[in-house]
């Protein structure tokens, strides 16, 4: 009890514009905390505050926008403390709001940057079959002629060794050790070979 009467005694000294900044920053920093320890158990805030991924409009076309929850709860997080601290400087007002308006966007600018240099390098990690075309390749694994049967495949796409299925039309079996040639790609995750050299 004296705990929660010294804080009402605290908050009745505060002036107005010390109460908004201290209530900002106090309502934000909690909903930070509880967005990165959903965000560590798998939650992702989902049942809290809203998908902190949602996008606006819907625009898929963008792995990482600048206007979501996240950087909205790390926007007036920012803008609380910073207002704070500029208001302990003793600083005008007109300063107190552009210092603190411009730390949150500076902030939420560094995660936008961040995350969509993340998203850019998890994109360039995927692989895009249609890459393959046109490669040499070295059968792994027996690839039956006439289509009749799976064989194996390494192959160096995007920069890194892979091992995909492939298919020949070729009339003889490819054997192990073969080097091919990509013609066509079958569907996402299989090749069409061939170990017939071009005249």
């Amino acid at each position: 009890m004296k705990i929660l009467s010294s804080i009402a005694i605290w908050w009745h000294t505060l002036g107005g514009v010390e109460k908004f900044f201290w209530a900002v920053a106090l309502l934000f920093s909690f909903m930070f905390v509880v967005q990165t320890v959903m965000s560590f158990i798998g939650g992702d805030d989902d049942g809290t505050f809203g998908d902190s991924d949602d996008y606006v409009d819907g625009d898929g076309g963008i792995d990482y926008q600048f206007f979501t929850i996240k950087n909205f709860i790390t926007f007036f997080t920012v803008f609380g403390w910073v207002g704070l601290a500029c208001l302990q400087g003793n600083l005008p007002m007109l300063h107190v709001i552009l210092w603190s308006t411009l730390s949150g966007v500076i902030i939420v600018l560094i995660m936008f940057f961040l995350f969509s240099r993340m998203a850019k390098l998890r994109a360039s990690g995927t692989l895009q079959i249609q890459n393959a075309l046109q490669k040499q390749a070295e059968t792994y694994l027996r690839i039956p002629g006439l289509r009749a049967g799976y064989g194996k495949v390494h192959i160096r796409v995007q920069g890194s060794l892979r091992e995909l299925r492939a298919l020949t039309d070729d009339d003889d079996d490819i054997p192990t050790g073969k080097p091919v040639t990509v013609i066509g790609i079958v569907n996402e995750s299989i090749l069409l070979v061939t170990s017939k050299t071009k005249i």
